[in-house]
């Protein structure tokens, strides 16, 4: 249940127009807002490959697919992509004020102490961070 609502709001990031459709432009665009790099072709390839339904865009469901379908390693590819969405500081951890910022943009207003607790349900080592290792069991 919890990490269908993740999926989701993965999803919505990266839905800029909202849809319910993710455009090779815009996995493009949004990725590279995330300091990524995908060439337009490169997007296009990436959607034809993960396209459940032939309509050259990608719905929830293939995002799911994606993260949870296929080898360990497409799902660990998945995840990092994931993971580096609320990742925003780029510090290999989510921390309270990068989930408040990556929340916002989604349209959720928390408070950094609400951000707080949601991270310390699944920060297994306390530190205050969730880690990407924290992460993934988060989504198992």
């Amino acid at each position: 249940m919890e990490s269908d609502k993740g999926y989701e709001r993965v999803f919505r990031y990266f839905d800029e127009d909202g849809d319910g459709k993710i455009s090779p432009s815009e996995l493009r665009r949004r990725l590279g807002l995330m300091g990524g790099e995908l060439l337009q072709n490169e997007a296009e390839v990436a959607v034809e490959m993960l396209d459940s339904d032939g309509d050259g865009l990608l719905g929830l469901e293939d995002l799911v697919g994606l993260m949870e379908g296929g080898k360990e390693e497409e799902k660990v590819k998945g995840l990092r992509v994931a993971f580096e969405v609320y990742d925003v500081d780029r510090c290999g951890f989510i921390t309270p004020s990068s989930l408040k910022r990556m929340l916002s943009k989604l349209g959720e207003s928390k408070s950094i102490d609400e951000c707080k607790v949601m991270i310390q349900r699944y920060d297994l080592n306390g530190d205050g961070l969730i880690s990407f290792e924290e992460f993934r069991i988060m989504m198992q």
